[in-house]
């Protein structure tokens, strides 16, 4: 169940959206997400960057990160390791996760709270679970996003923010039986607390059984919908979407006066999602840059991903106090 809760009717209201006059995006792809083993050994669904890189852009990675329950000693991390070119977010919103980077940044995520880690010019951080998790077990439940930055601000001053639970804005839908939290971005003219050097929007949505959502989107940004549990239909086409799957919207066609995205949570919820369809609504300004990616770094070019690997193992992306430097494999000769 997701740490921030509260009763809709008491909150905000998103703006009605008529069928007359709105530009409904419709469905592109849906794709199921895959597993994948990361850190010291967690595992992850992975729904992109298996989609079509270019439906995604300027998302570059989203890691689903259970719900699982641990038992005593299973929860793991990750190592120190660098980042250097995009922005890692990591949203908890079940159990807690202990961030520390190269710059001072960091502390306890935990139960709704978002850490946001812009990692431009480079950075070295660790992402562990805390002691008591470990030692005891308990729910965990999470997700990472990657989000590219322009070629402009890869070199940017690298950055922290922790953004609180409390800190979150919270909305309504339309006719006050959901509830929307605005992470980063806008939507509905509601802004949300994270600072992004891309302009994108990050909202996580609790859509009641059997609701509907719409929300208003940005024209010039893309789209994406991934389930973190429960069912139900995405676009006006009613495309059905569940626990690990993702949808990508396509591209407006400035049809009508507004551009709106369409959800529906099926009438009937599994057991974990007896509060709603939790789901995950992303969008953002495509880059439409070259990528180029390797590891932990993301940049334009080969050439600047060489770079990076150099940077790092001639200690500029940080000093990790009291602690040796962790081991990163030679380079794979394709880049040699």
């Amino acid at each position: 169940m997701p740490a921030v809760l509260a009763d809709p009717m008491t909150l905000p209201r998103l703006p009605r959206l008529g069928r007359e006059g709105t530009d409904w995006r419709r469905v592109a792809k849906v794709v199921t997400a895959e597993r994948h083993v990361e850190g010291e050994g967690f595992q992850v669904r992975r729904p992109f960057p298996s989609v079509n890189l270019a439906m995604a852009d300027p998302f570059l990675l989203l890691d689903h990160m259970g719900a699982v329950e641990y038992a005593p000693g299973e929860a793991k991390g990750t190592p120190w390791h660098p980042h250097r070119g995009f922005e890692t977010v990591t949203y908890i919103l079940d159990g807690a996760f202990q961030h520390h980077d190269t710059t001072g940044g960091g502390g306890l995520i935990s139960d709704g709270a978002t850490q946001w880690m812009t990692a431009g010019a480079g950075i070295q951080h660790i992402e562990q679970p805390p002691p008591e998790l470990v030692a005891k077990g308990g729910l965990f439940h999470g997700v990472q996003l990657w989000v590219n930055l322009p070629r402009a601000e890869k070199w940017a001053k690298p950055r922290y923010q922790d953004i609180r639970a409390q800190d979150v804005r919270l909305l309504s839908s339309d006719d006050g039986s959901s509830l929307v939290r605005v992470i980063a971005g806008q939507v509905g003219g509601f802004d949300g607390p994270g600072v992004t050097h891309t302009p994108i929007t990050y909202l996580h949505a609790t859509i009641a059984p059997g609701a509907r959502l719409t929300l208003p989107w940005p024209r010039d940004f893309n789209a994406v919908a991934y389930v973190l549990s429960g069912r139900g239909t995405v676009g006006v086409e009613e495309v059905g979407l569940e626990e690990g799957q993702l949808a990508a919207f396509a591209g407006s066609h400035h049809q009508g006066e507004t551009d709106g995205l369409m959800l529906r949570a099926a009438e009937s919820q599994p057991t974990a999602s007896r509060n709603g369809w939790e789901v995950l609504i992303l969008g953002g300004m495509p880059l439409r840059e070259p990528v180029a990616r390797y590891g932990p770094f993301v940049m334009n070019t080969r050439d600047e991903i060489v770079q990076a690997f150099e940077d790092f193992q001639a200690g500029r992306m940080g000093t990790i106090p009291a602690e040796k430097l962790p081991h990163l494999s030679e380079r794979d000769e394709s880049l040699s």
